[in-house]
């Protein structure tokens, strides 16, 4: 393991005095965000604490205060104090000044990217699969710890609780339950006036997730085709059993060049054709780092003839942001194709190794860029996911 993770790991506080001694985390790989966060400061009206350095030692006071936190499994107590300290991290490069006031949008969204890429790159999660699901846990928290206190603005919060609960599917301690814990000391860590009111609300979002049997686990839906149609806007009961019409199964494969997609599908879907990017790119002559329209306009073409003539096939591409995904999913869906997300992932020096001895490496900078706008695909995404390390 990693010494500067195990590091990071022994400075968590535990039995029996809970102490957190900010002193000790100087010098650490993470100081210098620390360092912007103190620079970074907030709305008033939201924050009168300030800067984001000064709420995050707030909210991991808050949390380490909680009985309910001190009674975790200490994995998840590792999982959710990590969370807490970089639950706003994504403030550093999203707060800016908008008509006279402070504003930091999609925060929660880009310090998960931030979060996945220090703990995979900086700290080496990834190797395996207790690894990934450790760094997914925390990035869930991340990029979803907002929700809570906000759950009755959201379009329909019963399919958005379902929804993230869902992660636990794919990172077996991610719970409903962890999310409303942090929430609580985010809303607690931190000096404005309605302050209590923000604690009803993320206390309601965890009762309503009791009710709906998702506060401590997934919700088990009948079948992976009810639970897709649900989670996807279809208007039917969380419980109730659809009939499966998709004629077969898309796979559709995503990773960072390196992780050895060929080989996995040389291995696990023999006998079905595959949609390649790399192949059609090799075809074209056109580089990974031109621009891809013309890829993906032949890729599509090659996908159609199959979907018309109701044959599964691969499509293999890197795939690494749900919009990415969506659009190619949409594409599947309307010709009634079933699909399957598989997500391969390896440590991070040995996919960099795995790509030098191709026959036509990525440049390394752009897989460092793919791996900064990498967000893993989550559970309502399609019929089926799965998080594979290789």
């Amino acid at each position: 393991m990693n010494p500067e993770w195990e590091r990071l790991l022994s400075l968590i506080p535990g039995p029996l005095d809970w102490k957190i001694d900010w002193d000790l985390w100087h010098g650490l790989w993470l100081w210098p965000y620390f360092e912007q966060m103190a620079k970074t400061q907030q709305n008033p009206c939201w924050h009168g604490e300030g800067d984001v350095w000064s709420h995050t030692r707030m909210v991991c006071e808050e949390l380490v205060s909680m009985n309910r936190f001190r009674k975790l499994p200490k994995r998840q107590r590792q999982e959710v104090f990590l969370a807490a300290v970089l639950h706003d991290i994504g403030k550093i490069p999203c707060t800016r000044w908008e008509n006279g006031c402070l504003i930091s949008p999609n925060h929660t969204v880009v310090g998960a990217r931030m979060a996945r890429e220090m703990l995979r790159v900086t700290y080496g999660l990834g190797g395996t699969r207790d690894q990934l699901e450790f760094r997914e846990t925390v990035c869930s928290l991340i990029r979803y710890h907002s929700v809570p206190a906000h759950i009755l603005d959201q379009e329909d919060p019963e399919r958005r609780i379902f929804q993230i609960a869902s992660n636990g599917e794919l990172a077996a301690d991610f719970t409903m339950e962890l999310l409303c814990m942090l929430e609580e000391a985010d809303v607690r860590g931190r000096i404005y006036q309605n302050v209590e009111q923000s604690v009803d609300m993320v206390r309601l979002c965890a009762e309503f997730a009791r009710e709906l049997s998702c506060l401590d686990r997934p919700f088990r839906f009948p079948s992976d085709y009810a639970r897709y149609a649900y989670l996807a806007g279809r208007k039917i009961s969380p419980g109730q059993e659809l009939y499966d019409d998709t004629w077969g199964k898309v796979i559709l494969m995503a990773g960072l060049p390196g992780t050895g997609k060929d080989t996995w599908i040389q291995r696990n879907c023999s006998g079905l054709p595959v949609v390649s990017l790399d192949e059609i790119r090799k075809e074209l002559h056109i580089s990974p780092l031109e621009p891809q329209g013309e890829v993906a306009q032949r890729a599509r073409e090659k996908a159609k003839e199959y979907l018309r003539k109701k044959q599964p096939f691969v499509w293999n591409a890197t795939s690494l942001t749900s919009s990415l995904r969506e659009k190619q999913i949409r594409l599947f869906h309307n010709y009634g194709a079933s699909v399957h997300i598989v997500y391969l992932e390896t440590a991070w020096e040995e996919q960099l190794a795995r790509n030098q001895n191709r026959s036509d490496p990525v440049p390394e900078p752009a897989i460092q860029k793919m791996q900064k706008n990498l967000v893993l695909p989550e559970l309502y995404e399609a019929e089926k996911v799965s998080w594979l390390n290789v």
